[in-house]
């Protein structure tokens, strides 16, 4: 089954930082959607986040829809294979990006991660969480110790487990799944999350159309502090 898609796309620094690590890619053509939140600092974190764009954009864009969900997975692997040598050439540095992808196929959506950019699905009225963080509060979410909007304001938030570029391997989970007319996808990094609630978002996503929703919920990060760098992506299956 093919489905259609119209999307909308945003980045910002926000309010506090100055420079934005944070880089994003819409491939409508493909059904390729990724957000990368670059960390090690300024030129580091540029480099990493922009490092997988790119890497991923270099994709045949007439790849077969069976054979492009691998080859979205060996892009990553790529980036990340990238950012390690790069790491090696700074003295070791940490650079990395936490990454989060969507691509839709046949019907389908697989999505791959790494770190604490998330995926949220809005279906029937309701949203779901359809990644888990690498974190360290993610572990405590885990053990039902605590929700994830509680786990936003925790004093390890940012600490992340997993990164493309960060360690021997890309630590790369995977979820797929059916796609439905009707889907709205929420690619994100932790700048939005961070400041808008579960409700929040739902909300947001539930009464805008494609054209103004990433600004409509941009704003809802400005509004709550936006003292990180802030990217979106809404995709719409039709």
């Amino acid at each position: 089954m093919t489905h259609h898609i119209r999307h909308s796309a945003v980045t910002h620094v926000g309010r506090v930082r100055q420079v934005n690590e944070d880089s994003l890619l819409a491939l409508p053509d493909q059904k390729i959607f990724l957000v990368a939140d670059g960390m090690g600092g300024h030129a580091a974190g540029d480099f990493a986040s922009q490092t997988v764009v790119e890497t991923v954009a270099a994709l045949p864009p007439d790849l077969p829809p069976n054979e492009r969900m691998q080859a979205l997975r060996g892009a990553l692997e790529a980036a990340h294979q990238a950012i390690v040598a790069e790491s090696a050439r700074r003295g070791g540095a940490t650079v990395g990006a936490a990454v989060v992808s969507l691509i839709l196929a046949n019907g389908h959506f697989a999505a791959f991660w790494a770190g604490d950019s998330r995926l949220y699905r809005l279906r029937d009225r309701a949203i779901e969480l359809l990644t888990s963080d690498h974190s360290i509060v993610a572990e405590f979410v885990k053990a039902g110790k605590m929700t994830w909007d509680e786990a936003e304001n925790h004093p390890q938030s940012n600490a992340i487990t997993r990164a493309i570029g960060v360690g021997d391997e890309p630590g790369l989970e995977k979820i797929r799944g059916e796609v439905f007319p009707g889907d709205r996808f929420l690619l994100c990094s932790d700048g939005l999350n961070k400041y808008a609630s579960f409700e929040m978002l739902r909300r947001a996503m539930q009464g805008a159309p494609i054209e103004t929703v990433a600004d409509k919920l941009l704003q809802l990060a400005l509004d709550g502090g936006g003292q990180d760098n802030i990217t979106i992506i809404v995709v719409d299956v039709i």
